[in-house]
């Protein structure tokens, strides 16, 4: 079950990313939904009453501007200005409740918004992306051949990586591991991040020679060490979260994975991220 339900998944990934556009928006929006109905119930097991309803149109909104924006429709000063606009929504609202909330209220709702809206957008801004011209010209990094970086490029070659650290972890970390990585999550070990790391820099390197970029070797290591920190990161924060809730599941959507959160919690950091250094390498070659 637990194969079959990972094979559905990968599939519907892979379709969805290829389609692009409104269908690879709408299926982000809908897995963030989920992941935030589920981030929200571990925050009211600890008493918290975030503001649930208000922060998932927030996300949704943030998510459909990302979008609009890529397309052209939406300018990039109004789509900047929308995540604030919606904390400040999600703290009005909490604030005209008949019972007022709490700071634990405010800053789960918030964090809830950042989380799984403001993030998961930069899975948008990867994939719009026409082609991340870096063009030398003399100037500080020669990067002609990272042309060919296609916003469907960067995100499958990113969500593969992923995928091969997640499991680059798990097999060498059940086979061979011995020291703990982390008291927040007792089954991850220094052997299993070593795996994953490894597992992500030989694929990496591999994408980097496959699409003929300027320094495979050397774009391939430090892009698969990035892809493999990030998708730990994303990782412990959730196993954080649940072991502060007292929960093994953030759900049980998925037959034998969890929920929605268990399965993207490792994709939740590295969009922003990935997209930030193409920006820097874009500005310092233009």
């Amino acid at each position: 079950m637990r194969f079959k339900s990972g094979l559905y998944i990968g599939i519907f990934g892979l379709i969805v990313v290829l389609l692009g556009g409104w269908f690879f928006t709408l299926a982000t929006s809908l897995l963030t939904y989920f992941a935030l109905l589920e981030f929200f119930r571990m925050a009211e097991y600890k008493g918290i009453k975030p503001a649930t309803k208000t922060t998932l149109v927030s996300s949704f909104v943030i998510l459909i501007s990302t979008y609009l924006e890529n397309i052209g429709i939406l300018e990039g000063e109004i789509s900047n200005s929308i995540l604030p606009i919606c904390a400040v929504v999600i703290c009005t609202w909490l604030l005209l409740q008949p019972k007022s909330g709490t700071i634990s209220d405010i800053a789960a709702s918030i964090f809830g918004l950042f989380y799984l809206g403001f993030l998961p957008s930069y899975w948008i801004k990867l994939r719009g992306l026409e082609s991340v011209i870096i063009t030398s010209k003399g100037n500080f990094f020669p990067l002609e051949n990272l042309s060919n970086t296609s916003g469907l490029n960067i995100t499958l070659t990113s969500c593969f990586l992923i995928v091969a650290s997640d499991i680059g972890s798990y097999f060498i970390g059940k086979t061979f591991g011995k020291r703990s990585l982390s008291q927040i999550s007792p089954s991850k070990t220094v052997e299993g991040l070593i795996g994953g790391i490894t597992c992500s820099i030989l694929l990496a390197i591999f994408f980097a020679f496959l699409l003929k970029w300027e320094y495979p070797l050397l774009v391939g290591i430090l892009y698969g060490i990035l892809i493999s920190l990030m998708a730990l990161v994303g990782d412990l924060i959730e196993s954080m979260m649940k072991r502060d809730a007292k929960i093994k599941d953030s759900g049980t959507f998925l037959p034998g994975h969890g929920g929605i959160l268990d399965r993207i919690d490792s994709y939740i950091f590295t969009p922003s991220v990935i997209y930030f250094i193409f920006v820097i390498l874009k500005y310092i070659n233009s």
